[in-house]
Order: structure tokens, then sequence, then C-alpha cells
């Protein structure tokens, strides 16, 4: 996995740096725990599954480490060129880790999905794997006690541990274990930087955060965002403005995010530009258009026009 170059000083002698990454299946928990351990918003986030489509990178600083977590798309059984693209993102991510965080929650069964990513890690070999136990805010202790159990059935993992990114339940601890097994070496990002995302990526993930709320079931899946122009105004410092594009894949499934007159829209845009203003640190004018990619999922070259690249 590629790195930029450092521009601090840390020496060698005793300080860690590396990649973790988080594996699971959809919708267990993976980026608000990166989130958490981060300690801002790096992610989006969302009750829908499969909402993670790119391999997000969150930077935790501490004084003697670097850890760079990268948050992967759930593992799932692909059903269009966008899922496999994604399950080939998540596969090529475990080869460049330097240790695999194994999410399973604590308030569901361990299920198929859960046993064939065990089965799946178990293929990789030289890397540590740590089971977590992810959401025990909604599990009592006995609950958490028998997923623990259940988990450690699953395979050979070096540590497992429960947390909650919620309540901050042993996410230090969870950071500690994951930077044990780094090697020394200096900090591969500057202080201070949280994320290697482009700012217009970070405000697409943020709107389409806002288009996923409250849409029907099978809706999520079929948005996508791009920014196609983000600027200061001019003559202005205080004000940026942003012309964002919304693509669906059918007409139904446009006129359910536009709303009654209109009024989806300008709910999700309300929502997008309360959250890009308190990442950008500046007030924001969004414009918001919506389209129909027909069918873009499965579509070679509307997937990389949208910036799906195989």
């Amino acid at each position: 996995m590629t790195s930029p170059q450092t521009t601090t000083d840390t020496t060698a002698g005793g300080f860690k740096s590396g990649f973790a990454c988080f594996i699971g299946r959809p919708n267990v928990g993976k980026s608000t725990l990166m989130n958490a351990l981060v300690g801002t918003k790096v992610a989006i986030t969302s009750s829908r599954p499969q909402t993670t489509r790119r391999a997000i990178r969150g930077i935790v600083h501490r004084p003697d480490a670097q850890l760079i977590v990268v948050d992967t798309p759930g593992l799932h059984k692909p059903r269009t060129l966008l899922g496999e693209r994604l399950d080939s993102l998540v596969r090529s991510t475990l080869t460049e880790v330097d240790v695999i965080g194994f999410c399973v929650p604590a308030d569901e069964k361990v299920g198929p999905g859960d046993r064939f990513i065990a089965r799946e890690l178990a293929n990789v070999r030289g890397t540590p794997v740590v089971a977590i136990v992810t959401k025990t805010d909604l599990a009592d202790r006995g609950q958490v006690a028998e997923q623990l159990l259940r988990v450690e059935r699953l395979g050979d993992f070096t540590d497992i541990v429960p947390v909650s990114a919620v309540d901050g339940f042993q996410v230090d601890l969870l950071a500690d274990l994951l930077i044990s097994h780094l090697p020394e070496g200096m900090a591969l990002y500057p202080e201070g930087d949280l994320t290697d995302e482009p700012e217009h990526v970070l405000v697409a993930e943020l709107i389409r955060e806002a288009a996923l709320e409250g849409v029907r079931d099978e809706l999520p899946h079929s948005i996508a965002v791009v920014v196609d122009e983000m600027s200061p105004r001019e003559g202005r410092d205080d004000l940026v403005d942003v012309y964002a594009h919304l693509f669906v894949e059918r007409p139904s499934q446009k006129a359910i995010v536009i709303g009654r007159k209109g009024s989806r829209l300008r709910e999700v845009g309300t929502a997008a530009r309360k959250q890009i203003e308190a990442l950008l640190g500046v007030r924001i004018y969004l414009d918001l258009r919506i389209s129909v990619a027909k069918d873009w999922q499965r579509d070679p070259k509307q997937l990389r026009r949208l910036g799906f690249d195989a």
C-alpha cells in the first residue's frame, strides 16, 4: 500500500507506524469504529448495509505511534459489477496491511457471512488478525460473553476484544492492540492529518450520507454522488460554492429522492450542508442536481465516470 512521503522528523527508535484494516460483513460498525479511533468523522455511517464504497484511511496519532486504519466495504456475495469491484478492493487491502481487525457485532447471531469471512482470513498468511466484537452497547453483559465464545470458535485470532464505538468502551484498548502489531518506523503522515481523502470526495460522501437517510431499503445501493465543482466564491473568503450531482438508476428512484414538491431533496441539502460546513469550517452554498444513470452499477463506463475504477 503506497504512502505519502512523510514530512515529520519522527525517528524510528521505539516509534511504530503502519496500517490496520477492518473487515466484516456489511453494517457491522466498521466505519463508526474507525471514526471513534480517529476521534472525528472521516467516514460516513448509516444503518443501511454497504454504505462504504472505498478503502478510506483514518489516521490515529499517538506520541509513540501512528496507526492508519483502512475502512473497507463489507465483504459479501456480489450481485453487480460494482459489488465485484468492492470485493476485489477488500481482498487486495488484506494483503497490504500489517494487522487485520475482523468485526462481528455483539447484538447479532454469528452467521454464514461471518463464517465465510473467517475462512477467507484463514488463507491470509503472515498477517495477525484481531477479532473485534462491536456494538456492545446494544447487548447485555451475558450476550457479549456468549458472542466472544462464538467468535473464538471462528478462527485462530491473536486477540479478541469487545468494543463500543458509541460509548467508547475499550476503543483505546483496541488501538493499543492494533499498534502492538505494527512494525517500528517513521510517521507516514504529518501530525494533524486525520485522513488522506481529498476534500471533494469527503464532501460527496457527506451528501450521499444525507441522501441515505429515510429512503427505501433498496435505494442506497443505487445512489452515487459526484462533486462537479467546489471553489471559494469570487471576492468572498467566507463562502464556498459546491455543485454536486446525485445519480440514481431509475426514474422512480429519482422521484423518491426528490420527494413531494422537492421536499426530500431540500432536506438532503440542509443536512448535507451542515456536515460540510463542519468539515470545511466555512459557510457553503450547495447546489444539488439529480440525474438518472441507468443501471450504473453494472455498466463499466458509468462506473469509471462515477469514480469506481477497475
